[in-house]
């Protein structure tokens, strides 16, 4: 059953609440009467009205600034205002307009146009308030819709983000990402490096130029990479990573604190048991003869970083700790073994440790000055 509408009745003679409040409620609308301006005001705002009914000559505040007052207030401004009033000027009906009320009815009050001009007031607000309300439900709509497409842009974005990230990784290490970006990626610039102990570890593949010489580019991308998996596998389960890989050679950085000599030994001999894996299944591939590696291992201080230009920069790490490792996996040939190690890697590690050492001797590595006691370096003895 549908509420009648409620129409607020103002007027200062009580003569005039009574007769038009009757009159109103026969026509089966909801009156609630004012005596004053202040009054009005007070039960406005308490119970929004469908319609207001004003006199203009009142006391202390007038119908004028009533309205204008009504106005100004965000829950009653659009209220339907009709001034009743005995003041039938030119400059009262345009105080009237200036006040934005929204029809101008003289006394003596003609019955049938009162009842008239609510009905057509009310119905015409009703007319504006389904629009509005049609508005605001279309309006929520498309920003519905909005909302919806911007999270589906945004998931999207964000999937794409993650699938770069993922990529991204693996070009950067983790490990390179924590020190030359700190604050994140967009960080990055030439130059971002940090310093501290490491070990590194060179891996090259013996005979490589002989091996690949009648071989199609494809097939030796094939074998290489399947070698450079298992060769990674050794690395990062001994808490390294790879820096980069220089055709048919790796280099590899163990910077755990306190481990970090340890993990770079035990990856060379894991590296070693993979490679015996790898050419037992090496069938697959066009190798006529078992794979051979060399390994160089030394420990000392790095920086990791950026190098390059603005345009085009690479991660990398520097120091004599990188170019001693390099040389002494080049002496692996020369002493016909598989792994070398310095000194400073042997003096590393704990005194219980499993390996198998060979002395070597001292020796200057190429393009250096300083002795260097190096070892041959093999796996856990075996038990008996």
């Amino acid at each position: 059953m549908a509420v009648p509408p409620y129409i607020l009745l103002v007027d200062d003679e009580p003569q005039n609440l009574f007769l038009m409040g009757e009159l109103l409620e026969m026509e089966g609308y909801t009156v609630q009467t004012a005596a004053s301006g202040a009054e009005a005001l007070a039960l406005a705002k308490a119970d929004c009205p469908a319609l207001i009914l004003l006199d203009v000559m009142m006391p202390e505040m007038d119908g004028f600034a009533v309205c204008r007052q009504l106005r100004e207030d965000p829950a009653l401004g659009t209220v339907p205002i009709i001034f009743l009033t005995a003041l039938d000027d030119d400059e009262s009906r345009l105080a009237g307009v200036d006040a934005l009320g929204d029809d101008y009815l003289t006394k003596p009050i003609k019955t049938e146009l009162v009842l008239k001009k609510i009905e057509a007031t009310l119905r015409l607000q009703a007319m504006r308030d389904k629009t509005t309300q049609q508005t605001l439900a279309t309006q929520a709509r498309l920003l519905q819709k909005t909302r919806d497409r911007y999270e589906r842009q945004m998931s999207a974005a964000q999937k794409i983000s993650e699938t770069l990230s993922e990529k991204f990784h693996l070009f950067v290490p983790e490990q390179f990402l924590s020190r030359i970006a700190p604050r994140g990626v967009e960080s990055i610039q030439v130059g971002n490096a940090t310093e501290s102990e490491m070990t590194v570890l060179f891996c090259d593949i013996r005979d490589f130029t002989q091996i690949v010489e009648f071989q199609e580019a494809r097939e030796t991308f094939g074998w290489l990479n399947a070698l450079f998996e298992q060769l990674n596998q050794a690395i990062t389960v001994n808490h390294g990573f790879v820096d980069k890989y220089l055709g048919d050679a790796v280099m590899a950085v163990f910077d755990r604190p306190d481990h970090h000599i340890l993990d770079g030994v035990n990856a060379a001999i894991a590296i070693g048991d993979r490679l015996k894996s790898f050419n037992q299944d090496r069938d697959r591939f066009p190798l006529d003869a078992p794979l051979r590696v060399g390994i160089g291992i030394h420990t000392g201080r790095g920086l990791i970083g950026t190098v390059g230009a603005n345009q085009r920069m690479d991660t990398t790490v520097v120091g004599d700790v990188v170019n001693t490792a390099s040389r002494l996996e080049e002496m692996t040939k020369t002493y016909h073994c598989q792994v070398i190690a310095s000194g400073d890697i042997i003096n590393g590690l704990p005194a219980n440790h499993p390996f198998q050492l060979r002395w070597l001797g001292e020796v200057i590595p190429r393009g250096k000055q300083s002795k260097l006691p190096i070892y041959a370096v093999q796996g856990p003895h075996p038990r008996a």
